[in-house]
């Protein structure tokens, strides 16, 4: 392999992405529901008046480029910020100029705010007045749920367009438009191999496929570009995307959950991977195994939730990767188990009559006795001792405060471990409480 090129630099010295950049609203790729004819967005740019927005999608999917066009195709200057790097200061000098231009000429200014969840409250409101008097169109791109990261002020003012991830076909389009233009400085060969590897490790983000094609060309040194340049460019970093933080994390996580609880354990070991991959910490994958044995199966498979506790313990002990097939075990042993949400529901339900109830006295006869005062007021008087009944059950005793019948809040299914409690319930409650009371 050839060292980094020193050939002289092209006269174009902007990056590749920014070469490529879409010039026209058909030239975008990937978010043809949001862009093609009749869709809300080209209706907008097609038919006005344009209205603020916010742009939320993944990295890499066009949301600066989106926004430049909005600005073009509206005839309206273009005034960016970074909620990173900008201020209050900034954005007071963008709504002064935007409305000296406006004043000037009538020509209205789009404000563009890359990474807007980063503005806090103070920031976001400081853009609410000329929002709505109509000194600025408003449009914020955010990789994070704006419900989340907005406040409702703000985003009670904008549309809400939603960027997808841009598919596999559509970035092969990307590169072979940038192998043309790279070509024109030096002949540029990329092997096909090398190409469906490009597409796939750009994992639906078109800027990180331009980025490392134009970097892989430097280095190959004017060889052909193979599967070797790109493995070796990009070796030692993930190639999924995933954010421990945002909106893919808990995607992700409610994947993983929610196959396990529908019992598929290829599912469930697939998100598990991806998440692994992504760079997701195993262990809290571990910690939300051992919820889901207690919330998806409970006492249908009781040996579920010492399982996933093991798993951690195993992990915690062994570390990656060696540990990661502990957890593995676990999560197949959880989307194979029986299932039951009986004891999440009951709890539920139990807190749902503490609540609505409150502070109720605890029936004198199983209260604590330990003194001869609390003997004296009544405290343990006429408590049955249960191994001393038949069948060391004491039937027909009340346990539940007056004043609340006899509510049944655990309902046993029909699998598991938990037909046979289910049974034995049955038994039980049949005929025995006072009152021959069902519950509710």
């Amino acid at each position: 392999m050839r060292a980094m090129s020193t050939s002289p630099a092209s006269l174009d010295s902007r990056p590749l992405a920014d070469r490529l950049r879409p010039q026209r609203v058909s030239e975008v790729v990937g978010q043809d529901h949001l862009l093609a004819p009749g869709k809300p967005l080209r209706r907008a740019l097609d038919e006005g008046p344009l209205h603020s927005m916010v742009l939320w999608g993944p990295p890499g999917t066009g949301k600066t480029t989106i926004a430049q066009l909005i600005a073009r195709t509206a005839d309206a200057e273009f005034s960016a910020l970074s909620a990173v790097l900008s201020g209050v200061k900034d954005i007071r000098a963008a709504v002064e100029a935007a409305r000296a231009t406006l004043a000037a000429g009538g020509r209205r200014t789009v404000v563009f705010v890359d990474e807007v969840h980063r503005f806090n409250k103070a920031q976001q409101d400081a853009f609410l007045p000329h929002i709505e008097d109509g000194t600025i169109i408003f449009v914020g791109a955010t990789t994070e749920n704006p419900a989340f990261e907005l406040n409702n002020a703000l985003l009670s003012r904008l549309r809400v367009y939603v960027l997808r991830s841009i598919d596999d076909a559509a970035i092969r389009k990307l590169i072979e438009r940038a192998v043309e233009i790279l070509s024109a400085d030096s002949p540029l060969v990329i092997e096909e191999a090398a190409r469906e590897m490009l597409a796939r490790i750009a994992d639906g983000d078109a800027r990180r496929a331009l980025n490392l094609l134009e970097i892989a060309a430097g280095f190959a040194g004017g060889e052909p570009v193979t599967v070797e340049t790109l493995a070796t460019l990009a070796s030692g970093g993930s190639t999924r995307r995933f954010d421990k933080d945002g909106d893919y994390f808990y995607d992700q996580m409610s994947a993983l959950h929610k196959s396990v609880r529908g019992s598929d354990p290829d599912a469930a070991l697939y998100w598990f991977a991806r998440m692994l991959g992504g760079g997701c910490d195993p262990l809290y994958i571990g910690r939300r195994a051992v919820r889901m044995a207690s919330e998806d199966i409970g006492n249908a498979d009781p040996r579920a939730l010492r399982l996933a506790l093991d798993a951690c313990e195993t992990f915690e002990r062994l570390g990656s990767p060696e540990g990661e097939l502990a957890l593995a075990q676990a999560i197949i042993y959880l989307a194979c188990a029986a299932k039951s949400n009986a004891v999440y529901v009951a709890l539920d339900a139990a807190r749902a009559d503490v609540e609505r109830h409150g502070t109720l006295d605890v029936p004198a006869h199983i209260r604590n006795a330990p003194t001869r005062l609390a003997k004296s007021l009544g405290h343990g008087r006429g408590y049955r001792y249960d191994h001393d009944e038949a069948g060391a059950h004491a039937g027909g005793q009340r346990y539940f405060p007056e004043g609340m019948g006899t509510p049944v809040y655990y309902a046993p299914v029909e699998r598991g471990l938990e037909m046979k409690i289910a049974e034995k319930l049955r038994r039980l409650r049949g005929g025995t409480r006072p009152g021959g009371e069902g519950g509710t």
